[in-house]
């Protein structure tokens, strides 16, 4: 399974020192060459920085600062050209044949779990079980081979046990072991580069982004929002649409470059969350309906955008830092 989420203003997760010192000293040699970008470097600098207790208002001021400085830059022509140069369409029914002509994969596929995955780890723990009992059996002499077999061959029956009563508890067992394979490596940052481009073309900040085991996110600047979503206040369409196709543009991502999509799960949670304090309340054909036209959208825009979502990718994948991939975005921009 391969659990991802575009997140609101998560606090941010501690980075190892020694990298953060690489990643800072490699930022700032850019940054020299680009200044217009210090700024947002130094707001999210000074986040990171911060006890979690106060990383929550800290976002509140870096999203502030951030914005202003994009615009800025945008506005001098120096830069940032794609920043919020996004405006949602009005949410219309779309039609299969649309989703067809954007998407590697069927559009009903989207909606439904893939378990390609956990198979995958069942078998490969069924057969590296059996063939080392065997061996054990073999090797060992008289009762402890036998007791050995015993012993390694139940490994795979304890896991097929969790497996079917909770599978929770194996996901980060099977995204480990999916990671082995550099496609699904390329999936996630693929999933999560969808995140960032379609966000920042809507014109929502970047805090940070996470390729990790089991914590693949992109965490956006908007703890305002994220707060009112909470407290279970109401939400206008026109605030729910952009956070729709933002929660959709990973699953886009996916649909768009791989035969199946196996991050629907949690934007799926995210976009229900959402389209849940929508008033007035969205009957379940509306939901189903805007949650096409967000996919759509999503698609459209990282289409639109390839060269950019290109570069980006690699740029996640290098662990390169938020300044570093919104630069890699507007590089790819303006020579597109």
């Amino acid at each position: 399974m391969l659990t991802t989420s575009m997140t609101l203003a998560r606090p941010v997760a501690p980075t190892p020192p020694a990298r953060v010192h690489r990643r800072r000293a490699r930022t700032h040699t850019i940054l020299r060459a680009r200044g217009d970008y210090t700024a947002i470097e130094r707001a999210l600098d000074d986040v990171r920085a911060r006890p979690p207790s106060e990383r929550p208002d800290a976002l509140e001021r870096a999203s502030d600062v951030v914005r202003a400085s994009l615009r800025d830059i945008k506005a001098a022509g120096d830069g940032a050209s794609l920043w919020d140069s996004v405006s949602p369409t009005a949410r219309r029914d779309i039609f299969p044949n649309e989703l067809n002509r954007l998407l590697k994969c069927e559009p009903g596929q989207i909606a439904r779990p893939s378990d390609s995955n956990d198979f995958n780890f069942i078998v490969a723990v069924t057969l590296s079980t059996s063939l080392l009992a065997t061996v054990v059996g073999v090797v060992l002499p008289g009762d402890w081979g036998a007791f050995g077999s015993y012993l390694i061959g139940g490994i795979s029956l304890v896991v097929l046990a969790i497996g079917s009563t909770a599978p929770g508890l194996l996901r980060v067992a099977v995204d480990r072991f999916a990671r082995v394979n550099p496609e699904y490596r390329r999936r996630v940052a693929r999933h999560e580069a969808g995140h960032f481009l379609v966000g920042f073309a809507l014109g929502v900040p970047v805090a940070s982004y996470d390729l990790g085991i089991d914590s693949s996110h992109v965490n956006f600047m908007e703890s305002k929002l994220e707060r009112k979503i909470f407290s279970g206040a109401k939400l206008t369409e026109e605030e729910v649409l952009p956070l729709a196709i933002i929660s959709m543009s990973g699953v886009a991502a996916e649909a768009m470059t791989f035969d199946e999509v196996m991050g629907q799960s949690a934007d799926l949670f995210d976009l229900q969350r959402i389209l849940n304090r929508v008033s007035p309340k969205m009957s379940d054909a509306q939901q189903q309906a805007t949650t096409r036209w967000a996919v759509f959208q999503a698609a459209t825009i990282l289409k639109e955008n390839a060269a950019a979502w290109d570069a980006l990718t690699e740029k996640m994948i290098e662990g390169a830092s938020v300044t570093e991939c919104l630069i890699a975005i507007e590089d790819a921009t303006s020579s597109a």
